[in-house]
């Protein structure tokens, strides 16, 4: 009779029925999941299985939930006196309280801003430039520098993004001076002699501008 090696030395040919460490999992058993400890129990599963995100874990934000570049929304000289600066030509509202205005209307479109404003031009080209990369817009009240400066015409001229300019009084009904616009000649759009509601409308046509960009 034949003879074969066993963990208890020889023994007959015949089988032994396999004991529960010889055993080989069945495929259920193998893809059999362990709740307490969050992972397979073995590895031979499908992609699907592998893929699967364990319980508890963060999802990956999808594209449409990246949050989108704040709109900058940038005011020249003298526009911090607004309220008591000749508020028969601009209005008795200030500056703060339009900063708060754009921002909210800024929301209701899902968008930010970012509101500043400066006596300086180099201040204001510095802001500019800050926006080409941080920045999805610019809505610009340059003040006077809107019809002297042909450097912040050059630093919107480098701005690949949509430009609205503004303005709380019409220049066109007021000093020859004031009509001409440097920055009119980069802008996609210009909305003037509206108050501080003009802010508003500018925030409105940015929006429109942004969504067509996507």
């Amino acid at each position: 009779m034949p003879i074969s090696a066993s963990r208890g030395g020889l023994r007959s040919g015949r089988k032994a029925p396999l004991g529960p460490a010889d055993r080989v999992p069945t495929l259920p058993e193998v893809n059999k999941f362990d709740a307490g400890r969050g992972v397979p129990v073995a590895t031979a599963c499908d992609y699907k299985e592998r893929n699967r995100p364990l319980p508890g874990a963060p999802l990956a934000k999808s594209a449409k939930q990246i949050k989108p570049l704040p709109i900058y929304i940038l005011n020249g000289p003298t526009l911090n006196l607004l309220g008591t600066r000749e508020p028969e030509i601009y209005g008795r509202t200030t500056l703060p309280e339009i900063g708060r205005m754009v921002a909210a209307r800024a929301k209701s479109h899902g968008l930010t801003t970012v509101f500043r404003q400066s006596n300086h031009e180099g201040q204001l080209i510095d802001w500019i430039q800050e926006a080409r990369m941080k920045g999805c817009g610019v809505i610009l009240n340059g003040g006077a520098y809107t019809h002297t400066s042909i450097a912040i015409y050059d630093a919107l001229k480098s701005l690949d993004k949509p430009i609205i300019e503004v303005h709380l009084s019409n220049p066109h009904a007021r000093e020859r001076f004031r009509h001409r616009s440097f920055v009119s000649m980069v802008a996609n759009g210009v909305i003037v002699g509206l108050g501080a509601q003009g802010y508003l409308a500018a925030v409105e046509a940015m929006a429109t501008l942004i969504k067509g960009q996507s």
